[in-house]
């Protein structure tokens, strides 16, 4: 009778294997050893916690227990358990050890081993699986449970080492930790463009209960669908990259690696990753149930996924994803190049359209001029359909192609960044008169600091070994107007542009010597302290000018 007493004071869990230690004395050779096995897995076990989502790292083909208890005193007590794969399909499974009657603790009064070997014989009853799943979706278990009971967790990963995440509750009526999906959990996709896709969803429960603390976050890639947040940033970090822990906490600029690009606009975050298989965005914008996906790539399938993130408790869950394919781009509009013709061309960047020019060739060689006059843009050449030459523009560029007569150039021209860019384009034969002067080696402004005076600036620039005439206009200018006007400047606008009392003078120069062509000049007049830029102008026998490279002196403050 004491030692009965004794067992009542024992936690559930150690009288629940003690149990099992005593149902393995039982003579029956296969019921001992599949007790043995049960022994042996709980003892290999660790606790599960309740009420909080615990971590799992799981190693290929080695399995991974948990147990949890559900004590006596409750009726029907209920619990539930979640669990999210962040990777490969994993198998899980729960076991149920149920209390035989008169075990330990609930002795009725008679011989001891007359009582081992009944629950010797009744020991097979006591164990039983009560769920099973194989795959990478976030399943949830809801269970209900009259008595006292052991539940055994196994998990298994047979593809290869990976993680999961277990939440296990067994108070179920004071909220969720995972915010709530709508009955209807898909993704519509209401718009699509050449280079956006429109999306709205319904709205989560959550939304309306907490709304300060739950947002909607949209994840965009050419892959395919994650079936959750866990398994998108896995995918993300396999990629090479270091992903911030949290894609609805990433919102820290200092979190991002050089491969990331963050974008904050109208109350919206978006981070771009740039990986091997394209581009993977994350855009966070609050409880809006719609968005339009920008700045897209034409004729191009993406996969969308929404997650629903509690910000308080890092929890989310899944929308049913949805994918779209963008629109092909229309045929851009295809502008004749002819002999000797200047075409100036200006480019939306935000738009990125492509503008084409075509030529067809009379002559076997082809000589096409490239001035570039503002922003940065790229050109891409074909002759009757094959790639000559693709190169980013700079300056003033030639290039010489040599073909057959009548061959088709296709000239492709597109800006490089978000701001309007311009370029002057001409394709000529090679005998044709060119179109610009003879350039110099280089095309930079030179100041001397020691000719430097309060009332006059000294600066030099390259000539060629052909005469040409030489402008040199001043403007006087403000500190924080220097990097507008150096980067707003139209390389490609001459002197017609500039205000009259802007003009220093003109001058012809040459030297057959190029070591020797060069040519200084000391502008006077000037006020002390006092910050002007300073430009160039080449003139050929064509008349169009050549702008040197600005440059920006400051005048002595004190002499």
């Amino acid at each position: 009778l004491k030692m009965s007493w004794f067992w009542l004071y024992l936690p559930l869990h150690v009288l629940m294997a003690t149990s099992l230690c005593h149902s393995i004395k039982a003579p029956t050779t296969s019921s001992q050893q599949s007790f043995k096995t049960d022994l042996f897995n709980f003892y290999h076990s660790l606790i599960l916690a309740d009420g909080k989502e615990t971590t799992v790292h799981l190693l290929k083909d080695i399995p991974r227990r948990y147990y949890f208890v559900l004590e006596e005193g409750r009726v029907l007590a209920p619990f539930s358990i979640t669990v999210t794969p962040c990777d490969v399909p994993i198998e899980w499974s729960i076991l149920v050890y149920k209390s035989p009657p008169g075990f330990p603790g609930k002795a009725t009064p008679g011989d001891r081993d007359t009582q081992e070997v009944s629950k010797s014989q009744k020991a097979p009853s006591m164990v039983s699986t009560i769920f099973n799943y194989k795959g990478n979706s976030v399943e949830t278990y809801m269970g209900m449970s009259s008595h006292s009971a052991l539940y055994l967790l196994e998990f298994l990963s047979t593809e290869r080492d990976t993680h999961i995440t277990v939440y296990l509750t067994t108070d179920t009526t004071s909220g969720h930790l995972y915010p709530e999906l709508p009955t209807d959990p898909r993704i519509d996709v209401v718009g699509i463009g050449h280079t956006t896709v429109t999306l709205t969803w319904k709205h989560s429960p959550s939304v309306l209960q907490h709304r300060e603390s739950i947002q909607y976050c949209l994840l965009v890639n050419e892959k395919h669908n994650y079936k959750s947040l866990c398994a998108a940033e896995t995918a993300i970090r396999s990629s090479g990259m270091k992903l911030p822990p949290t894609l609805a906490l990433s919102l820290s600029p200092y979190l991002l690696e050089p491969q990331q690009v963050m974008i904050l606009s109208n109350s919206e975050l978006s981070i771009i990753n740039k990986v091997s298989s394209g581009e993977v965005r994350q855009v966070c914008m609050g409880t809006k149930n719609t968005y339009t996906v920008p700045n897209l790539s034409p004729s191009t399938q993406y996969y969308f996924d929404v997650f629903i993130v509690n910000l308080l408790t890092n929890a989310s869950a899944a929308y049913t994803g949805t994918f779209a394919r963008t629109l092909e781009e229309p045929e851009p509009k295809v502008t004749e190049l002819r002999d000797g013709k200047v075409v100036h061309v200006v480019l939306d960047g935000k738009k990125q359209k492509v503008y084409s020019l075509q030529y067809q060739a009379r002559h076997k060689k082809i000589h096409f001029t490239f001035q570039l006059c503002r922003g940065q843009i790229r050109v891409h050449i074909t002759r009757n359909g094959k790639t000559v030459a693709s190169e980013n523009l700079s300056g003033l560029r030639y290039l010489s192609l040599k073909g057959k007569l009548l061959d088709t150039y296709l000239v492709q021209l597109r800006s490089t960044e978000e701001s309007n860019s311009s370029v002057k384009v001409q394709a000529s034969p090679h005998f044709h008169k060119p179109l610009f002067p003879l350039l110099p080696e280089s095309l930079k402004i030179k100041s001397f600091s020691k000719l430097r005076t309060c009332r006059s600036v000294t600066i030099a620039w390259l000539g060629t070994q052909e005469e040409s005439k030489y402008c040199v206009y001043r403007k006087r200018i403000e500190e924080d107007q220097i990097w507008r006007e150096l980067q707003s400047a139209d390389r490609c606008s001459g002197p017609e542009s500039r205000h009259k009392s802007e003009k220093v003078l003109c001058k012809y120069f040459y030297d057959l010597n190029l070591q020797r062509a060069v040519t200084t000049e000391t502008i006077k007049g000037l006020e002390a302290g006092t910050f002007y830029l300073f430009d160039v102008y080449l003139f050929g026998p064509s008349g169009i000018p050549v702008r040197y490279h600005s440059k920006v002196v400051k005048t002595r403050k004190k002499c």
